[in-house]
């Protein structure tokens, strides 16, 4: 239960008891080499030089680090997790011109993958997500939100909810954050006022009956969920005890920026092409804008405005969007967009999926998450590099040579 990290390389601590924004500065949140952390039932009880916690901790199982860098276990607040099938072929229509409504209509897109989902057994869909916690993990990623949304039933999206909690809190595995997405597409055989009206008057109740999911999410998009109808969803959802998120103004400033803004969602996310004013506007509520950069990447169009939200100090995070589109689950990866190609910082990357997105989803333990410090819970990585700023330069592989989840060390 007791275990000592000792001779670490440069440590990355990212500790700070508010969300990073604005310029963020190496030497306000690394350590020099030579740093050990001791950890205790789980929780990481002190951080001092290793020689001094040497002494100190001298029954503890000692694990030297050989001058490997150290950052807090990555935060993963936007995925979607449990589905099946196989939508490969639609990049092809997205080269051939074809928009996502389009590949909707022929028969692609969510529809295709709730086809999938219902047809497939609840213990084919747990080895699938699980699958995907373990690929999570080995790019160091300790805790992930996951949304339902590909069943729009409500039987069906209480059943994905209970399979995601059904691996939920496994030992050697990332912990679940739950989001109930009903309201993620329309099902074939009706409107989206009609799906609207049974969101809100069967499925909600039956989620809250449930009791699995802590947040509700409504896609927001032009063509999808108008402004009127995602209101009413997350206003209903809120006063039945859930979080708020919401996907806004993927291909279009479709006003989900404003409704953002108005409802004090904890976090907005995609925000592509939320106009200026409306990010002002939820800055100001304190509302996330969570970016998904792999989103773009994957359907090969422009970046969002990183460098907006630095200069104007509003709050932001990263998470990769993991769905039957953007099939990636390793934040290194994501963060590599931003360094390698949109000309952020290593530690502002690395702020915007530790320490920020474990401001919009809580660990269960109740404990703090997403940096390095004492009385948090005892999640990190070990780097393959003497350098922290290696995390997210490595983008086809793993930069990690080990994590510690929930205290316990995991070599991959």
């Amino acid at each position: 239960m007791e275990t000592l990290l000792v001779n670490a390389g440069t440590m990355a601590h990212m500790s700070s008891s508010e969300p990073l924004v604005g310029k963020i500065l190496d030497s306000d949140y690394c350590y020099e080499p030579g740093y050990g952390i001791y950890v205790a039932n789980g929780i990481i009880k002190r951080i001092a030089s290793s020689d001094e916690l040497l002494q100190e901790y001298s029954n503890a199982k000692i694990i030297d680090l050989q001058g490997k860098a150290v950052i807090p276990g990555l935060i993963d607040t936007h995925t979607h997790l449990i589905w099946a099938g196989d939508r490969s072929k639609e990049v092809v229509w997205k080269q051939n011109g074809k928009t996502y409504r389009q590949i909707q209509e022929m028969g692609g897109g969510i529809s295709h993958t709730v086809n999938a989902t219902n047809q497939a057994s609840d213990e084919h869909l747990a080895e699938l997500g699980l699958s995907r916690m373990r690929q999570a993990l080995r790019h160091g990623t300790t805790h992930m939100e996951a949304k339902s949304g590909y069943g729009l039933s409500t039987e069906s999206e209480l059943r994905l909810l209970k399979v995601a909690d059904s691996i939920n809190m496994l030992e050697d595995m990332p912990t679940l954050d739950l989001t109930w997405l009903g309201a993620h597409s329309c099902p074939n055989n009706m409107s989206y006022k009609q799906y609207t009206e049974e969101i809100i008057s069967e499925q909600l109740p039956a989620v809250i009956s449930q009791g699995i999911a802590r947040s509700a999410d409504v896609f927001c998009e032009p063509g999808w969920f108008t402004i009127e109808q995602s209101e009413d969803i997350l206003t209903e959802s809120r006063n039945l005890g859930l979080d708020l998120r919401i996907h806004i103004d993927e291909f279009t400033d479709g006003g989900g920026g404003e409704l953002a803004s108005d409802l004090r969602v904890t976090t907005a996310d995609h925000a592509h092409y939320t106009n200026i004013e409306s990010r002002a506007n939820m800055s100001c509520n304190n509302v996330n804008t969570g970016f998904l950069p792999a989103t773009p990447y994957s359907m090969g169009s422009e970046y969002p405005p990183f460098k907006e939200c630095l200069e104007n100090n509003w709050k932001w995070s990263i998470s990769t969007d993991f769905n039957p589109n953007c099939r990636t689950l390793s934040l290194p990866f994501v963060s590599s967009i931003l360094v390698q190609r949109n000309d952020i910082s290593p530690i502002t990357a690395l702020a915007a999926c530790t320490v920020n997105s474990a401001n919009t989803s809580p660990h269960p333990s109740g404990l703090n998450h997403g940096s390095i410090k004492e009385g948090s819970i005892a999640n990190l990585n070990i780097l393959n590099s003497e350098n922290w700023e290696a995390w997210c330069l490595q983008p086809g592989i793993s930069p990690f040579v080990a994590t510690m989840v929930n205290g316990k060390m995991i070599f991959h």
